[in-house]
Parts: C-alpha cells; sequence; structure tokens
C-alpha cells in the first residue's frame, strides 16, 4: 500500500467513525436536518460512513468506486430536488421513474446499475441513520442488456490503432500505448507515474486498480519507447483528468479519421490482439487485471476469424 493510499483510507475511516460516533439520536437529526437542506456534502459524508463501516470492502473500497457512486447520489439529489421528491417518503414509483430517466438519457446498461447501486447505498445509510424507512429502489431492476458481451466491446481494430498514433502527439501516443499495449483502463493510465515503471524490468505498476487491487504490467518496446520520450514531472506521467482525456481522443479520432469508440476500445484491442496471437485466456486475463478467467474468453469471440472465412466461402 503507498504512504498517499494509507493516508486517503485513514481520511475516509476518521471521517466514517465521526458519524458511527455520534449517538443515534444527534445521527439521525443531522441526516434529518441534511435532507431538509440538500446538503448534498454531508448526505454523501454519510453514506460514505455506512459504507465504510458496514460495506464489506471497509476503508479498502476503491477511490474509483467511491466516486462513482458520490457521482450516483448526486444525480439523484439534482433529480429529487427538481421532481420535488420527498426523499424521505419516496416510494418505489419514485425509484422506478428516477431509474427510467437515467436510462433514457442514454447512459449504459452497466453506468446504469452503478447508478442503482449508488442510491441503493444511498438509501441504506439513511435507514442506518433512523432518518426514513424508504426503500424505494429495493425492488427496481435497470432494462435487461440486449446487446451481446462481445458486441459492446468492438475494438479498435490494428490499423485503426496505428493511425491514431500517426496523428497523435508524444503524450497522446504514450496514453494510447499504455490502453492498448498495456491493456489499461483510462483511470488506471492517467494514474501512471514515473516510479511505477521499470524500464530495465520491462514492466510497470498499477497501484489502485478495478477494486483498489494493485498488479504489475509487462510492457513492450514500443511502449517502452514512448515512454522515454515523456518529460519527467510531478504527479501522474500523463497529466489531465479523465474528461480533458476523452475530449483529447475524440478530437484525434476526428483528425485521424477512426470512428471514436472510447478508450476501452483500446484495452480490447489488447485483450484481442493478445487472443489472436495465441495467449492463454490466463495470460489474458492477467495482463487486463481481470479477476474472472471467463471476462478474457470475450476476447476469443473477436479474435475468432474462423467463422468469417468458413462464411466468406459460401
Amino acid at each position: 500500500m503507498t504512504l498517499a493510499l494509507d493516508v486517503l483510507r485513514t481520511t475516509t475511516f476518521d471521517r466514517a467513525k465521526a458519524w458511527g460516533d455520534l449517538n443515534p439520536e444527534e445521527r439521525k437529526r443531522r441526516a434529518v436536518l441534511a435532507v431538509r437542506d440538500q446538503d448534498a456534502d454531508t448526505l454523501w459524508s454519510l453514506t460514505e460512513a455506512y459504507l465504510t463501516l458496514h460495506g464489506s470492502s471497509g476503508t479498502a473500497i476503491s477511490p474509483r468506486t467511491l466516486k462513482a457512486y458520490r457521482w450516483a447520489v448526486n444525480r439523484y439529489l439534482t433529480y429529487a430536488g427538481a421532481q420535488a421528491v420527498n426523499l424521505l417518503r419516496a416510494s418505489s414509483s419514485d425509484g422506478v421513474r428516477f431509474v427510467r430517466t437515467v436510462e433514457a438519457e442514454g447512459l449504459s446498461a452497466s453506468s446504469t446499475r452503478v447508478q442503482l447501486a449508488g442510491v441503493r447505498l444511498f438509501y441504506a445509510a439513511l435507514r442506518w441513520a433512523d432518518a426514513t424507512q424508504a426503500a424505494p429502489f429495493n425492488d427496481v431492476k435497470p432494462v435487461r442488456e440486449k446487446t451481446a458481451a462481445w458486441d459492446k466491446r468492438s475494438p479498435y481494430t490494428h490499423e485503426e490503432v496505428q493511425v491514431l498514433l500517426e496523428h497523435a502527439d508524444e503524450r497522446m501516443q504514450a496514453l494510447i500505448l499504455l490502453c492498448a499495449h498495456g491493456g489499461l483502463r483510462i483511470s488506471e493510465a492517467l494514474a501512471i507515474r514515473h516510479a511505477d515503471i521499470n524500464l530495465d524490468g520491462r514492466e510497470l505498476t498499477v497501484r489502485h486498480g478495478k477494486g483498489g487491487k494493485q498488479r504489475r504490467v509487462v510492457i513492450g518496446d514500443t511502449l517502452i519507447r514512448a515512454l522515454n520520450r515523456l518529460p519527467e514531472q510531478p504527479g501522474s506521467l500523463i497529466g489531465g483528468s479523465y474528461p480533458a482525456a476523452v475530449e483529447r481522443l475524440r478530437r484525434l479520432c476526428l483528425r485521424a479519421g477512426v470512428a471514436y469508440r472510447g478508450y476501452h476500445a483500446l484495452r480490447h484491442y489488447a485483450g484481442t490482439r493478445l487472443t489472436r496471437e495465441g495467449a492463454s485466456l490466463d495470460d489474458v486475463a492477467r495482463h487486463l487485471g481481470h479477476s474472472v478467467l471467463e471476462t478474457a474468453r470475450i476476447y476469443a469471440k473477436w479474435s475468432d476469424d474462423s467463422l468469417r472465412r468458413r462464411v466468406g466461402q459460401w
């Protein structure tokens, strides 16, 4: 565990303990007051405290997950304010309408599930504080995903990746290769620091992957050369925020004449290429940081050209 993460978890626990140490009546009073005032910061603090003290991950929950849940809670509070939803008396009908509104705005099924998990957690925290007995999301289900998993994971082709690299500056080349060769998630790539890279050992360390897990990633010559071209700087190697990185890739795709499919399609390229080149599912899962081997099987769907060859001969 890094010092920074250690400090973060200690701070999170201290905030949670402050809520947990309150007598029940005071905790209820503060929660009800925060609901009345639509105090998003206090309501999130209560939710975070409940998750930290009563969640299965405790203080080990990843910053990425906390950020996603906070996004969900803030989105629901904004919705409730606009729709005049009484938070403490919300019904299952209110819960259904919120989830359907989220879906209608074009959020993916997976992102909708994150929203649902976040608002369920929010109400669990309110019930913990005895501010309400409402559970408007307990019986709500998002619309079932109709697209097959391998169709959702359409990767960039090898030719598209090469075109993107040709049109990219040095910083974007490194970011693209971290995802397309290193198989990193965009959040992982943006967090990489010089201290995480071992050029002699031809590997880098992802400190805080999905679920807060750490892993080592093997890197090749092309990525090593790209990383070597970047100047040393304090903080993250690439720099910039996630929204800024998305905008840079959108503009790059436009210049290069490549259909924009997001950073995750670069990660899928890594998995598909490894599978096509004969890597075992275990190697693919280890490189991409999948905790479940079955997840890596999806890339075999994209790398298998046998069906295309057979039908093409008809």
